[in-house]
């Protein structure tokens, strides 16, 4: 029997979650030799429940059909199914107290064994955070480290579309099957990721993107990295999840700060105060993994050039976290109409960004003859 049909069969067993799997194999050493037990063996473990005893001694019939199933559709959709003992299986994730049983692939495997960091944060990230998490991948990308997010909307999104920005590699782990794209909108990201990295999933081909998979689909995230970073989190969300079960992993854990009056940023802040590593560049990250590489500042920006008098006025009162355009008129005192003629002419020039709600964000620093 084709070694992933066993894996396959053991996986489509009542009962057969990725702990009491890794249990078996450790007990038993292989799929082959956990199917070829007898029912005294498998039933001396302690740890089986009674459906899975009788499905493993003679009642299988179920599972092997869907385990063929699965096989005939990953060779259709042209997915890669990485066994437990698959030699491209990546040995970080083995390592886990309950790694996946089988791994389907969209893309490169063997990226999955190539050395990465994790990034993760909020779906509703505030501008802030999406420029960081872009920008932080960008760099680390450019190092040859894949970056590995969970594909969702905010930092994942922005995490992935920096590495591609780089030129570089990128995992994404999904919490459906692959052949479902969500969220939709991500729908050309899903495409290059395919085409320029990799997309992993443990659920089988048609498993819809339920909200329970995501709390599980983020030890695979944790587990596949050398260590997270979590860009933006609220106080109770799903990202610091995804942390604690790299802190159990014994995977470093690395938070960036923010607004200390931003709700966004107070479970980065908690991170902090129980030991998680404060990232102001990536040399805080490289350094921290002992990765020898030339990192710089996340917060380098560049110097604006000799601006007009009401421009350079307008500019000033611009700051690197967003501003409402009412307040910028009401500080400059100037027309709404000149404001927006000069708050245009700087975003042409690169040193201004306007963002949803009428906000603007300064992306360089003030002349020095003008400070």
């Amino acid at each position: 029997m084709d070694t992933r049909l066993q894996w396959l069969t053991l996986a489509f067993t009542p009962g057969l979650g990725p702990t009491t799997l890794k249990k078996l194999v450790e007990r038993f050493g292989s799929a082959r030799q956990i199917l070829a037990a007898s029912r005294q063996a498998l039933a001396e473990c302690g740890f089986l429940r009674k459906d899975s005893l009788a499905a493993l001694c003679g009642q299988r019939s179920i599972a092997e059909a869907a385990a063929d199933t699965e096989l005939r559709l990953a060779a259709k959709a042209g997915t890669t199914l990485l066994c437990w003992d698959d030699p491209l299986f990546p040995p970080l994730l083995k390592e886990i107290n309950d790694p996946p049983v089988i791994l389907h692939v969209l893309g490169n495997p063997q990226l999955l064994s190539d050395s990465g960091i994790a990034m993760v944060g909020a779906r509703a990230a505030s501008s802030y955070g999406l420029q960081v998490a872009e920008r932080l991948a960008t760099e680390l990308a450019r190092l040859d480290l894949v970056i590995t997010s969970g594909f969702a909307l905010g930092i994942d999104t922005a995490a992935h579309r920096g590495a591609l920005a780089a030129g570089g590699k990128t995992i994404a782990v999904m919490g459906c099957g692959l052949d479902i794209v969500y969220p939709s909108q991500n729908q050309k990201l899903h495409a290059q990721i395919a085409a320029h990295g990799a997309i992993i999933s443990e659920t089988p081909l048609g498993t819809l993107p339920e909200g329970f998979r995501f709390p599980a689909r983020n030890r695979i995230i944790s587990g596949l990295s050398l260590g997270v970073v979590v860009v933006e989190a609220a106080h109770r969300s799903g990202t610091l999840i995804t942390a604690h079960q790299a802190l159990e992993q014994g995977r470093d854990v690395f938070a960036i700060p923010g607004r200390i009056d931003s709700p966004k940023s107070e479970g980065c802040h908690r991170l902090i105060q129980e030991g998680a590593k404060l990232v102001h560049s990536t040399a805080d990250i490289t350094g921290e993994l002992s990765l020898r590489t030339h990192a710089s500042p996340l917060q380098t920006r560049v110097q604006a050039p000799p601006l007009p008098p009401e421009e350079s006025k307008v500019f000033s009162l611009l700051e690197v976290y967003p501003r409402n355009i009412e307040e910028i008129i009401l500080a400059a005192k100037l027309p709404s109409h000149r404001i927006s003629e000069i708050l245009l002419r700087l975003e042409l020039l690169g040193l201004v960004a306007s963002l949803p709600g009428n906000q603007y964000q300064r992306l360089a620093e003030p002349h020095s003859s003008s400070v």
